[in-house]
């Protein structure tokens, strides 16, 4: 678990980890900031949204909730339509979803209209958006691939930098059904993105070749549920689902705990600038340090290791009780944040591989849903009840941190790191020194097989000319005697073709 996985896509092409693979990856950092943006970006019109429709804060991150819900909980039918119709259609029609939803949600007339359209709609047009969007990126990076994974996965801090200002913005000029409105024309460059997803295709085959593959290839799997058969993918599942338990909570709330502390709008909006401008600077470099060659194999535990920052973090965080210290809280959760954002799919690629990974990023994004689904709501319905922001980050703090306990410590427990393999040239080079050794052993073999004497020694001479001909014809001597100077040239060493040196006398 954890180890490198050599990536050379469905169609047997090697990632090229690089060329068009740029342009992909710069697709993939758009869409996957829109993604993880939204539903923190949304929340600066929770407030006028509680006014409008007279509703509480759980009511209100609801909206949030189901966004999530439905990025991670489609994620089987995005698995699915990917494999049916590959990763460029379903981005581009799911980006004319995600634009619909927030257009059709700036006329709501209550707080289900927004539920149904910005949840359900933009949330599933996103969700058919993110998905592709990474298995094209892993289809083309394999050596680079943590590298490309934490550019990729910037995306989310920088969208986040724009969108939250933007948003306050546009709600102070357009109010929030203007805000919608243009949020939703924005959304519409998730079909550009789609756009860029050339597939990878393998070079054409001689007319020879292709006459000599008569056999059909399989249908692929529309949904591979032997990836449930990996025990390291059941260990990642299991962790993934108690850690989006209490991931998001901290970014959708750190807004409304400004405000009650008594700032402003605009200052309490900054805070998540503050943590999406360090975020930006945490993922690329989280993303080098994974690929170094020391660190790629335990990948997995710098991912447990992020997951016990960030819920160390959230629970130091639920004791700041001014504006400064919210400050610093969002520095460190940013630095946090952004390690799990760039490690949590590249740990999942290096476990299932290429040929999988569509349909294990489905399955873990459905199993995570249901923990999206209950997270922030619960700890709006926390803060309902105990008007406190200490309790919710610090039941976020000890749900992150206990997920990357159960990842770390299951991982060493349960999971056999295989011995690694030599490479294909060094396996070959073995194998043909032991076929010669085997050569040059069998003549003593024979020598014993046939009772000894001089007849043995004859034949096991006889047999050693016999296997040095295949590089050159020796004519046999008709007797075993020989003369000093050949005794002398037969002392000289003998290279053999494979670099293995043979002294005929020991040989003998």
């Amino acid at each position: 678990m954890g180890g490198a996985v050599v990536d050379t896509g469905d169609s047997g092409v090697k990632a090229p980890d690089g060329g068009w693979g740029w342009a992909v990856l710069f697709g993939c950092f758009i869409i996957t900031g829109f993604s993880y943006a939204f539903p923190k970006a949304v929340s600066v019109f929770f407030k006028e949204l509680i006014r409008e429709f007279g509703v509480g804060y759980s009511d209100t991150a609801w909206i949030s909730s189901i966004l999530l819900a439905m990025l991670y909980g489609s994620g089987p039918i995005c698995s699915i339509l990917v494999n049916r119709f590959g990763c460029r259609p379903v981005m581009m029609v799911g980006g004319l979803f995600a634009s619909l939803g927030m257009i059709l949600a700036s006329f709501a007339t209550n707080i289900i209209h927004i539920y149904l359209s910005t949840g359900v709609i933009t949330g599933l047009g996103l969700a058919l958006n993110f998905q592709p969007s990474l298995i094209m990126l892993n289809r083309y990076f394999s050596e680079k691939r943590p590298l490309a994974n934490g550019l990729a996965a910037a995306g989310s801090p920088v969208a986040l930098c724009c969108l939250s200002p933007l948003g306050q913005v546009l709600q102070y000029k357009y109010g929030w059904r203007g805000g919608f409105l243009i949020l939703g024309g924005i959304l519409l460059n998730c079909c550009a993105c789609g756009a860029l997803m050339r597939p990878l295709t393998a070079p054409k085959k001689t007319s020879e070749v292709e006459e000599k593959e008569t056999k059909p290839k399989p249908k692929p799997k529309l949904l591979d549920f032997t990836v449930f058969r990996d025990r390291g993918f059941l260990i990642y599942t299991v962790a993934a689902a108690i850690m989006v338990l209490g991931l998001f909570v901290p970014p959708v709330f750190v807004v409304s705990y400004a405000k009650e502390l008594g700032n402003e709008d605009t200052k309490s909006a900054l805070l998540l600038t503050i943590l999406g401008f360090v975020d930006i600077f945490a993922r690329p470099t989280c993303g080098i340090i994974a690929g170094l060659k020391w660190v790629r194999p335990r990948c997995v535990y710098l991912f447990s290791f992020a997951m016990i920052f960030n819920g160390i973090t959230d629970i130091i965080g639920s004791m700041a009780k001014d504006y400064p210290s919210l400050v610093a809280f969002c520095i460190f959760f940013g630095i946090s944040y952004g390690m799990v954002g760039a490690l949590q799919f590249e740990v999942l690629m290096a476990i299932v591989g290429t040929e999988k990974f569509s349909s294990a990023i489905g399955l873990v994004l459905l199993v995570e849903a249901f923990a999206v689904l209950v997270g922030p709501p619960g700890a709006g319905r926390l803060l309902d009840a105990t008007k406190n922001y200490m309790f919710v980050f610090l039941l976020a703090g000890c749900e992150v941190v206990l997920s990357a306990l159960v990842l770390a410590i299951c991982n060493m427990l349960f999971i056999k790191r295989k011995p690694e393999q030599p490479d294909p040239p060094a396996k070959m080079e073995m194998a043909v020194i032991d076929t010669e050794m085997e050569e040059l052993n069998k003549a003593p073999k024979n020598d014993q097989d046939n009772g000894g004497g001089e007849n043995g020694k004859k034949q096991a001479i006889e047999h050693e000319a016999t296997t040095k001909s295949d590089h050159k014809k020796v004519e046999e001597p008709e007797s075993i005697g020989v003369d000093s100077i050949e005794l002398e040239n037969a002392s000289k060493n003998v290279t053999e073709p494979k670099g293995v040196v043979v002294e005929p006398e020991s040989s003998l």
